[in-house]
């Protein structure tokens, strides 16, 4: 008997140097090279100059009396701020604490607090994101302090809030004053700063979404985010001809690992269609920057393929890319490889823990691998199945998926219980996803241990349910899910998004799935909806929507199955 357990190649070595070296590595052998598009802020930077900026900025940050070990925050969408603040706290050691745009008062607090930022790092408002204004609220201390270190009682580890351009905040320090700090400070202090880094030191906290409690700092080193861009980035084939589009959030790990740090270690021009996703912005910046690759979850690019205006987009440069972040239809892949030209689009499979990816299909995948898989296990990384005892299963049977190596992150921040909690003493971490892996070695990921609605003692899986209602050519997109039901513990719910000018209505859905899907898997209850609730880098909060649910069955839905 085969079990579920399987590991990657390990022909290509790990890089054991520090993000800092990576950065210097690049500047010198793409110096001319363009290593930086943002389009929403018009500038554009070649390696060489993406390298002194950083460099610049770096030693302003020592300069302010930040020294390495040192948190700093950044509150930000996609700007070039966000890429120089990410290298710079690299190269002088700072471990920089990325927080959800999304966040507001409370979560906010409490990641300052619980990371102990010295310095923050703010973006201007954008639409209805007043970061510099929420920031104000929590820091009434900052008034009047010009730019001098802050005391404030709430915050005793927080000196410096840094605001980039545009910022308004009395008492923030603009952000070109601190790289200029660092061109007149010198490299000396950055280069004895650089020489004493190690690639194991923690670099990076990134903090979980929260939807099962407060949100818990995921803690990574240089070698576990960098070596993981630098994987993800060879399973596309990237290489320093490619301009990768990058519209998916850079404070998440699929922008700021698989993104940044892929065109890093590649040599790729990183291009940021504008601050937040935009269908019409990333198509613009696609055809306009002859982007090669593109990156997103699902309902970013069904929102480019419904887009108006698609047609009028030329996208042959593309030729591949990543999906990530949830399932993906059958029917949105192969508009994807077809329709935007993106034939060797992959999926990436991970988790934030885990840097974040763990496995990722192969750009000559047959298509149908790449829709019912996430691929194979990456390079230096290890897996297994198992079941709720802990016992590894045969291959082809489902349970929890546990993943160890290089990529398992260092811990949650000030948090040991937690870390205990999910990765055990030989180094496993408990995903919470339910997996198989076949005889080849694939894996398909079939649903969330939360998601799996347990109905009359019978497991049902979400996505094999989602996948079969895509095929209604009505439908544009579906989430399924469970809710509470006094007679069988749970029942199938299915929120649907139509095609614009498209009917469709329950007792249609249902005779759809009578006959054609096991009965106790047709969804009981429906409702037709504009859109999901996301998460700002796109994924759905089910969560939310079986709240919502559990809301109106007590309300006004009948029964009408």
């Amino acid at each position: 008997m085969m079990l579920s357990q399987v590991a990657g190649s390990v022909d290509t070595p790990l890089l054991d140097i520090t993000i800092g070296a990576a950065l210097d590595a690049a500047a010198a052998r793409w110096a001319d090279r363009p290593a930086v598009v943002d389009r929403g802020r018009s500038t554009r930077l070649r390696w060489d100059e993406l390298g002194n900026r950083v460099a610049a900025l770096a030693a302003g940050f020592l300069d302010l009396g930040l020294s390495p070990g040192d948190r700093i925050g950044i509150w930000s969408l996609n700007r070039i701020e966000w890429v120089l603040t990410q290298f710079a706290a690299a190269k002088a050691g700072l471990i920089l604490v990325t927080i959800n745009p999304a966040y507001r008062l409370a979560e906010l607090e409490h990641a300052l607090v619980q990371s102990g930022c010295r310095a923050i790092v703010v973006s201007p408002p954008f639409k209805t994101s007043d970061f510099p204004g929420l920031l104000g609220a929590l820091l009434p201390e900052l008034t009047g302090t010009a730019g001098a270190p802050l005391a404030a009682p709430r915050f005793p580890d927080l000196r410096h809030v840094i605001g980039m351009d545009g910022v308004v905040l009395d008492g923030a320090l603009p952000f070109a004053d601190v790289e200029s700090r660092g061109v007149v400070a010198g490299p000396d202090r950055l280069a004895a700063v650089a020489a004493r880094l190690s690639p194991d030191d923690p670099i990076n906290i990134q903090f979980t979404s929260g939807t099962t409690g407060t949100p818990k700092g995921v803690t990574l080193s240089h070698r576990n985010i960098l070596n993981n861009g630098y994987f993800t980035g060879r399973g596309i084939g990237l290489c320093d001809d490619d301009r990768l589009c990058i519209p998916v959030p850079l404070y998440h790990c699929f922008g700021l690992s698989m993104g940044n740090l892929a065109c890093l270690t590649h040599g790729a021009t990183m291009v940021y269609p504008g601050e937040g996703f935009d269908p019409l912005a990333t198509l613009e910046a696609v055809a306009a920057e002859r982007c090669t690759i593109l990156y997103g979850v699902p309902t970013m690019f069904i929102a480019e393929l419904d887009h108006p205006r698609f047609a009028d987009f030329d996208l042959s440069s593309l030729r591949g890319g990543i999906m990530a972040g949830s399932p993906c239809p059958v029917a949105v892949m192969r508009r994807v490889a077809g329709d935007m030209h993106m034939g060797e689009v992959t999926i990436a499979y991970g988790m934030t823990e885990t840097s974040p990816v763990s496995f990722q299909s192969a750009i000559d995948d047959t298509l149908e691998r790449r829709v019912s898989t996430v691929g194979r296990v990456h390079p230096h990384v290890e897996v297994k199945v198992v079941d709720p005892d802990g016992t590894t299963v045969a291959r082809g049977t489902a349970g929890e998926l546990c993943t160890r190596g290089y990529s398992v992150m260092l811990g949650y921040w000030g948090d040991p219980d937690h870390t205990a909690a999910v990765r055990d003493a030989q180094g496993w971490v408990r995903t919470g996803d339910l997996a198989t892996i076949d005889d080849e070695g694939f894996c398909n990921i079939v649903g969330r241990l939360k998601d799996m609605v347990i109905r009359g003692g019978e497991n049902l899986y979400p996505r094999e349910i989602e996948e079969y209602l895509h095929r209604h050519p009505a439908i544009r997109d579906v989430q399924v899910f469970g809710v509470p039901d006094d007679r069988y513990g749970e029942e199938v719910c299915a929120w649907v998004v139509l095609h614009e000018g498209q009917a469709l209505d329950e007792h249609g859905l249902r005779d759809f799935c009578r006959g054609r899907i096991a009965h106790q898997k047709v969804p009981r209850y429906v409702r037709f909806v504009e859109g999901f609730p996301l998460t700002v880098t796109g994924k759905v909060q089910k969560f939310m929507m079986r709240d919502s649910m559990i809301a109106d069955l007590a309300l006004n839905i009948v029964e009408t199955a």
